[in-house]
Order: C-alpha cells, then structure tokens, then sequence
C-alpha cells in the first residue's frame, strides 16, 4: 500500500489537522479495517510490537503495554497505554477484521501518525475511519454548570 492510498483512506473532517480551537480534551480515530491477513491478526506479539512502534511514531509517551490472546477463532485484543490515553487493537482473524481505536489528549501527539504506521504494517484491503474530538464543549458545559449553580444559590 502507497502513501497516497493511505491519505485517501482517513477519514473525518480534521484528518491530519491538530485539535486547536476545537475546545475539547483529545481526538479520537475510531477505526475498522477489513480485508486483513488472519496470521497477522491472530500474533499477539508483532501486534503490540506495531501498536508500541505507532506510539512512538505519533510522538506519544508509553506507560504500559498489554496483549491477550483468545482460544476462539484466536483473536488478539492488544492496548498500549499512553501518557496521552491509549491505543487499542481488536481482532477477529476468521473474519478478517480488526477495530482500532486511537485516543490522544492534547496537541503534543498526531493520531494520524500512528493510524498511517498501523495501516502500513497491517496492510488492510479496506478501511473506514473517523475522528470525533472528545469533550468538545466540556469547559462550556462546566461553565454553563458553575453558572446555574451559581444563580440558584442567589435564589435566582
């Protein structure tokens, strides 16, 4: 799979983009890929490898690392815990399928790094993704909050 493949497959409409001004916590790739090799997503050990390598391509920070591996159909659930939130794997190798989430929190780390290291190494024949900013209006909210409670201690 090309580079140019890879840009056409990311969805969303702040691919590749930081989170400025967005007024939320973190971004979040919530991602599903068809198509896979039933070998690779049934290895535990290459997948924390390729989720551990994404991390450190995204510019985030490793705290922990985990890997299962499940008697039936043998699919792999794999997570890679960072400073920033965490990067997470689930396979079903019969099918073919794999989810992936990516969570960061804050500008430092690009999860679109680590969705296009993911993709280069898993080699998808398809994928549909998207990115949700997570807590878009919490300081709002938190400010609409204070303020309400704030009136009706006046008895207003």
């Amino acid at each position: 799979m090309n580079p140019r493949n890879i840009a056409e497959m990311r969805g969303g409409s702040r691919a590749g983009h930081p989170v400025y001004n967005s007024k939320g916590v973190g971004r979040h790739l919530i991602v599903d890929l068809y198509g896979c090799d039933p070998h690779i997503l049934s290895d535990e050990k290459p997948l924390i490898r390729i989720l551990t390598e994404a991390a450190n391509h995204s510019g985030a920070t490793i705290v922990g690392r985990y890997a299962e591996k499940f008697d039936k159909g043998g699919g792999v659930s794999a997570i890679v815990v960072i400073k920033e939130s965490h990067i997470s794997l689930h396979t079903w190798p019969e099918l073919g399928y794999a989810s992936l989430d990516i969570f960061t929190c804050g500008d430092s780390v690009d999860p679109w790094k680590a969705y296009e290291y993911i993709i280069r190494k898993i080699r998808p024949f398809k994928v549909g993704a998207f990115e949700v900013i997570r807590g878009q209006n919490v300081l709002i909210d938190l400010s609409l909050s204070l303020h309400t409670e704030a009136e009706e201690q006046r008895g207003g």
